[in-house]
């Protein structure tokens, strides 16, 4: 049986895990760091000893065959540094740009990556058609409102904010295609479809899956163990609104 550990400040691992088991039947290791929430407001300082920390912890007690870094802030800010059988998640640039037909796209993601060294060189080395103009937006409002929960029980309240935030700067900009660039994100896509049916919003999750779909190590069966650094009945109670009723062990 193939074993992933995948984990992320809170909620945001889940929009990788559910494309990876459509694809991959796999033991899966899901690990909410939610004492560290939000990674985006980290320092690369901060973050460099907190992603070591949980891959080395999840390497020790569990063995995995694969870590997936289920979050674009360290992936981009630290780069590829964790040695082998590690995946990263990191912007779907290459398919929104494909996409988009007014060639000015936006990369909503975190407050660290907005102005961070490691975004700028990612998107050098996507090589941008100069033609194509690309604005990075700090959507750290728009993770908040999945990680607290207000996205299952408050949804006019994430109609109005989702709306007051990104209407004007979609709009002036013309903007026709956007990258979710927080695991976080993909959870807010029926608001965010709903409110702006022109734009293509791109989900990270669905290259990462392919490519772990392609490991030639199976398993027989899909099987799902969560762990939490945090809160784990706040954590059982928000899982439970979306259909997860596995409990929740505490781990840090």
């Amino acid at each position: 049986m193939v074993k992933i550990a995948i984990f992320d400040s809170g909620l945001g691992s889940l929009s990788i895990i559910k494309p990876i088991r459509r694809t991959t039947k796999a033991e899966i290791i899901y690990f909410a760091d939610q004492k560290n929430f939000p990674y985006g407001k980290k320092s690369k300082l901060e973050l460099s000893r907190i992603i070591t920390k949980s891959v080395r912890m999840l390497r020790e007690q569990f063995s995995p065959d694969l870590v997936v870094i289920a979050s674009n802030t360290p992936s981009l800010i630290l780069g590829k540094r964790f040695g082998k059988n590690v995946e990263y998640v990191l912007p779907p640039l290459k398919e929104a740009i494909k996409s988009s037909k007014t060639k000015n796209i936006a990369i909503l993601t975190t407050q660290s990556v907005v102005k961070s060294k490691g975004l700028t060189e990612y998107i050098k080395k996507s090589h941008v058609p100069a033609d194509v103009e690309i604005r990075a937006i700090n959507a750290s409002l728009l993770v908040e409102l999945v990680e607290s929960g207000k996205f299952l029980d408050s949804k006019s309240y994430c109609n109005t904010k989702i709306k007051k935030f990104l209407k004007n700067g979609l709009e002036k900009y013309n903007i026709d295609s956007v990258t979710l660039s927080s695991t976080h994100l993909p959870f807010l896509l029926p608001y965010l479809k709903k409110q702006f049916p022109n734009v293509y919003f791109h989900d990270p999750a669905a290259q990462l899956a392919k490519k772990i779909a392609k490991t030639k190590k199976k398993s027989k069966r899909n099987s799902l163990r969560i762990f939490t650094s945090g809160n784990t009945k706040k954590l059982e109670r928000n899982l439970r609104k979306i259909g997860i009723t596995n409990r929740v062990t505490s781990l840090s």
